[in-house]
């Protein structure tokens, strides 16, 4: 039970893997904004399912009546949609070899970011490891 973050992280890197491969290949003849709102209609759809067949469909107004909860939520969606549609654009234009380890840098920004605003911390291991994501994304993207 305690490395069931480790399963769903790497399940998550496998899946988000996937999203640049069948992106780039969908996108060679199709609008980014266009067939990125497809892909939010299609996850939306199955995201739905996923919900009511766990039998959580009653949690949704929970989340639709805390407005603290709502608009954090509703920001991350916000940000999610921009990362999908730059991300789809980076992919209209470059290879999927150097988009993906750049989009990566997310990791960092993120990392950065939960220091700054959650008051996480980082030892002295975890900011070499945060660093050398940096390096590699950069060395992957511009060999």
């Amino acid at each position: 039970m305690e490395h069931l973050w480790l399963i769903f992280s790497l399940l998550s890197a496998f899946s988000a893997s996937l999203v640049g491969i069948f992106g780039k290949l969908g996108l060679t003849s199709a609008d980014p904004n266009a067939a990125t709102a497809v892909r939010a209609i299609i996850m939306a759809v199955f995201l739905f399912g996923v919900v009511i067949v766990q039998g959580n469909l009653q949690e949704i107004p929970a989340i639709i009546a805390d407005k603290k909860v709502l608009l954090y939520i509703g920001l991350s969606g916000l940000a999610g949609a921009l990362s999908w549609l730059f991300y789809f654009w980076a992919l209209k234009f470059g290879k999927v070899s150097q988009v993906a380890p750049i989009d990566k840098l997310s990791v960092v920004i993120a990392a950065v970011l939960a220091v700054i605003f959650l008051g996480e911390k980082i030892n002295l291991l975890n900011a070499v490891g945060i660093g050398l994501i940096a390096i590699g994304a950069l060395i992957v993207s511009i060999s």
